[in-house]
């Protein structure tokens, strides 16, 4: 029996077709990749918990696999857990059907894809032959629309794991084989998802079996799923920063600039090496630094920088200087900045160390400071390998070289923006122009999406050039910003790689620069003029009185029934992006047609009295239809803003909003608020007692 098969009985003959096929099956399933499948498991855990979804699409038998795998999703593997999910796009039999008829069999499940995925979904495709033309369009759909992508097909190669993020491949000749082992593959990724939610409980002292999955990540940020350190990578242009601190208590005798006395020198790495810096202390993450240094003081000073640091570093750089920037600085500010270039430096050939580190990085930051350590080809042909399966974030520069295509994010500041846009001589700053020249270089870089780092007003996240764009405002703080834009990228990466949805990586990233950075002074808003904030007339007159003093009109619109948390987010980021903020709210007969007879729980005096008293809150205006497109024909916003994910749907009142030259934003909204949950918690509640 030594080598026989565990399938094959002692009784049984090896040339039977039963034993054959028996023999081959699990030939083919000794051969899975497990630990591919397994991660597939842990990851779709961290997405599916945080609000994405999963797609799964395939014809035949594995149209059947896919609608078993979703069922045990939304249902359960082995152990009780919150459901996931999960959509088996062959199962709604009238779209298929209409789809079929109306469009063709090979846009079945593509149309499906456009209505229903959304960046940060995952997309599963089943094939026996991996060459199903319906599959390929679905992918390319889901490619376009920023899904992960992921195939489970027969032997390779084959076109459509070549057309996906990701596949397992089962060699087999046999088509039933082949099916067979799917289903395997298919519980091995549902035994590695109640594996991951299982570990997240257990740190949650709090939860309990039917409570749902904690919304906070489900994984150590620092780690893999089974606790091994997570790689991230830092490429870039390193420098040496050099900072002379004194005290500054009078004018030179010579010329009007500060005598700065008693000063105090310190070195650090600069540039992609202060990124890498900061990824070693904030993240938990093992870090490896890329780049370029000379063999002069500076070079020797960095690297031993970089050693005290624990930051491995991979050096390309064969002759030349290192470049410093030189701070002084008295009283918090800068004085004066010295930058020394010295001789440029020249670059060698990519080692295999680099190539292998970023084969097996989690997320990889590039930092271009202008230096050409970006424009190297073999780490250009490296990174542009890696954009399909791993975050790349690319943080350029005016006088670098352009990202590669496909980057997961570009972070340029606004002022960056302007330049690389090629807009020099203009000298408007604003939400709009930094929006327009972020949709320029959307298409010319190929990036999936830009988000413009803003200063003390956030940023703003551009994904194509229909969707409004996603506005995170922060409070502003005083302090040195050296490095913010560091601390953005590495945040922004690591919360992509935790599969977290671009929307929810930039909101992050804009909360761990301005920690980065805070001082504690947060600027007042402007109070408005005396007057009772819910008169028509009154709200106007304020609104004209902005108008004419070339101030910004913020409008935005909703029910506002039992006012929470979400709200005032909503609000105060919505009153960030201009001098005077209007919520045009629905009356208490529109909220009974919009919501039920049951709705408002609170009438339309106090809850327009609530908003009032808001210091975000300018004024309110109360409407009586389905819609505000009335009051806003009245009100004319510069900026209409909207909270939530509408990333892909242009909403109803663009045209509109659109009409007087207004724009429709979108702003980060507070996950787990809603006023509906919360009128179902009480009743609940009430019921019980």
């Amino acid at each position: 029996m030594h080598g026989q098969s565990p399938f094959i009985g002692s009784e049984t003959h090896v040339d039977s077709p039963g034993a054959a096929h028996m023999h081959d099956l699990a030939d083919a399933t000794l051969r899975l990749d497990t630990s591919r499948l397994e991660e597939w498991g842990r990851l779709l855990a961290v997405r599916l918990t945080r609000g994405a979804r999963l797609l799964v699409a395939g014809n035949g038998g594995s149209a059947a696999e896919a609608q078993h795998l979703t069922s045990e999703l939304v249902g359960r593997f082995h152990d009780d857990r919150a459901p996931l999910s999960a959509l088996a796009l062959h199962a709604d039999s009238s779209s298929i059907t209409a789809i079929g008829n109306d469009y063709g069999f090979d846009e079945l499940f593509a149309r499906q894809v456009r209505a229903h995925g959304r960046a940060g979904d995952v997309l599963l495709l089943l094939s026996t032959s991996g060459s199903s033309a319906n599959l390929l369009r679905a992918a390319e759909v889901g490619h376009d629309l920023e899904l992960l992508t992921w195939a489970l097909t027969g032997p390779e190669p084959n076109t459509l794991a070549r057309a996906c993020d990701e596949a397992v491949c089962v060699s087999a000749t046999s088509v039933a084989t082949v099916q067979e082992c799917h289903l395997a593959a298919l519980h091995v990724v549902c035994a590695a998802v109640d594996t991951q939610m299982l570990a997240d409980c257990s740190l949650d002292a709090h939860h309990r079996p039917g409570a749902g999955p904690r919304r906070e990540a489900t994984v150590d940020p620092g780690s893999t799923g089974d606790g091994a350190p997570r790689d991230l990578v830092i490429v870039g242009d390193i420098l040496l920063d050099v900072d002379i601190i004194g005290s500054a208590e009078r004018l030179s005798p010579e010329a009007p600039v500060p005598v700065v006395s008693r000063p105090r020198t310190t070195r650090r790495p600069g540039g992609a090496g202060r990124a890498a810096l900061i990824a070693a202390g904030e993240t938990g993450w093992r870090v490896t630094l890329v780049g370029a240094l000379g063999k002069d003081t500076n070079g020797h000073q960095v690297r031993a920088l970089l050693a005290d640091a624990g930051i491995d570093l991979i050096d390309l750089g064969v002759a030349g200087s290192t470049p410093s920037r030189t701070r002084v600085r008295a009283r918090g500010q800068t004085v004066v900045r010295i930058d020394d270039d010295g001789e440029p430096l020249r670059l060698g050939e990519l080692p295999w160390e680099a190539q292998e580190v970023l084969r097996k990085a989690a997320a990889v930051v590039v930092c271009d400071y202008g230096q050409g350590v970006t424009g190297h080809d073999g780490l250009r042909g490296a990174l542009a390998e890696l954009t399909r399966h791993v975050p790349v974030v690319w943080d350029p520069h005016p006088r670098g070289h352009d990202p590669v295509p496909e980057v997961a994010l570009a972070v340029p500041t606004s002022s960056e923006l302007r330049t690389l846009a090629g807009h020099t001589d203009d000298t408007h700053e604003g939400l709009e122009p930094d929006v327009r020249n972020a949709r320029r270089l959307l298409h010319t870089w190929q990036a999936r999406q830009v988000a413009v780092t803003r200063g003390s007003s956030g940023a703003v996240l551009v994904s194509d050039s229909v969707s409004p764009p996603l506005v995170v405002s922060c409070h502003p703080v005083d302090g040195d910003t050296c490095g913010a834009g560091d601390r953005f990228a590495v945040a922004a990466a690591v919360l992509l790689a935790q599969g977290r949805l671009p929307s929810q990586a930039v909101s992050g990233a804009v909360e761990a620069a301005t920690a980065y950075v805070a001082g504690g002074n947060t600027n007042g808003l402007r109070t408005p003029p005396a007057g009772d904030r819910r008169c028509p007339d009154d709200v106007m007159a304020l609104v004209e009185h902005v108008r004419a003093r070339g101030g910004r009109i913020i409008g935005t619109g909703g029910c506002f029934d039992l006012l929470h948390a979400g709200h005032l987010s909503l609000l105060e980021q919505a009153r960030r992006l201009g001098d005077c903020l209007i919520v045009c709210m629905n009356s208490d007969t529109s909220v009974s047609r919009v919501k039920g007879p049951e709705r408002p729980v609170v009438d339309q005096a106090q809850r327009a009295a609530m908003l009032s008293a808001l210091t975000c809150v300018d004024g309110v205006l109360i409407f009586d239809e389905d819609t505000p497109h009335v009051v806003l024909e009245t009100l004319r916003p510069d900026v209409w803003v909207k909270g939530g994910d509408y990333a892909g749907r242009r909403l109803p009142e663009s045209d509109l909003i659109e009409s007087w030259g207004g724009q429709i934003v979108v702003v980060a909204y507070l996950e787990g608020n809603s006023t509906t949950s919360l009128i179902e918690r009480v009743t609940k509640k009430r019921g019980a007692t």
